[in-house]
């Protein structure tokens, strides 16, 4: 049985995976970027719980992280609605069908990065907290 942990990053993968863009989960940066855009979440950290005694409970502020890619010409715009679309995703159910207290992103910052002998790419890291609650910080 998959922990909490990992039910809530597969709940957010299979949130974004109904995005136009091609999701990935824990993946290197493939050689090509695909023309809808390329999305890699990564697991994160989940820091320093807060503990509750009684009932024993770990309180986590878990930090996944996005990275958000696209290439071309019109890059710019294209960043622009892929990031949109990633936060009406999350939007649409701040609690991944229940399992989380509340899951929020940061503003990304993007970057552009030269390709020699293409169109640049346009990437950023977005964070995604996730809120939950859990007995064990292994289960």
């Amino acid at each position: 049985m998959p922990s909490i942990r990992e039910t809530i990053l597969a709940a957010l993968h299979a949130r974004l995976s109904a995005l136009p863009a091609t999701m990935l989960r824990g993946d290197v940066l493939p050689e090509r970027v695909p023309a809808d855009g390329l999305l890699i979440l990564r697991d994160g950290e989940p820091g320093e719980p807060e503990v509750t005694l009684s009932p024993l409970r770990y309180h986590y502020q878990h930090r996944a992280e996005i990275e958000a890619v696209v290439q071309g010409a019109a890059r710019d715009a294209a960043f622009d609605t892929l990031t949109a679309s990633i936060g009406a995703a999350l939007a649409a159910d701040r609690t991944l069908g229940s399992l989380c207290d509340w899951v929020e992103a940061e503003a990304p910052q993007p970057v552009d990065l030269p390709v020699e002998g293409a169109a640049s790419l346009k990437a950023a890291v977005i964070q995604v907290v996730l809120h939950y609650s859990t007995a064990d910080p292994l289960g």
